[in-house]
């Protein structure tokens, strides 16, 4: 388990210095280290407890609670009222907690987008199958029905656009294409 409280290290020079001047050894305006520590000490579990009510898992909140000692300690020179020293600690709390909270629900968002939907090996393999068998299929058509077939589905032509391309009328590229689909239903058929 991690210690309830962090230890505070005082830098030797500065509190010499200190010392020499009367002033407080550590600083000279705000809450002092020792106070900061007692009242760490004295609320250390109120303030896990605060963090539990906003966090669902222990580990986080001792964290929380660490993180804002850390925090206040680092900013007390900013805390001129020593009796506030304790409300500090508890919006630290707070907010550390909701920060958690929001990385988490971010988390959450970029995890729960569903994946998108691969095809497995075997439907990989079922559709390389059926290439290879549409292929072949192609291969027995007449000329022109696979050229018109081909410009029609797989070169998404209009049937305009495909009689303009082979130089043929627009009724020739809808019968050499109804020709080509029947022809290719029965090429297929027949290697199922």
């Amino acid at each position: 388990m991690i210690a309830p409280w962090p230890v505070a290290r005082v830098d030797t020079a500065q509190g010499a210095a200190g010392e020499r001047e009367g002033t407080d050894p550590v600083t000279a305006v705000g809450t002092t280290v020792d106070h900061l520590t007692e009242t760490y000490r004295a609320h250390y579990r109120a303030l896990l407890g605060l963090a539990a009510l906003l966090l669902d898992d222990t580990a986080s909140c001792e964290d929380v609670v660490q993180e804002a000692f850390i925090r206040v300690h680092s900013a007390r020179s900013r805390v001129r009222d020593p009796e506030k020293t304790l409300a500090y600690l508890r919006q630290t709390v707070v907010n550390l907690s909701r920060s958690a909270l929001r990385r988490r629900i971010l988390g959450l968002k970029l995890l729960s987008k569903p994946m998108p939907d691969m095809a497995s090996a075997e439907e990989g393999a079922y559709e390389l199958l059926e290439r290879d068998q549409l292929k072949a299929a192609m291969r027995t058509l007449q000329r022109r029905q696979r050229e018109v077939l081909v410009l029609r589905y797989f070169a998404d032509m209009t049937e305009a656009q495909v009689a303009e391309t082979l130089g043929i009328s627009l009724g020739s590229v809808k019968a050499y294409g109804s020709r080509g689909i029947a022809a290719l239903r029965v090429a297929m058929e027949a290697t199922a």
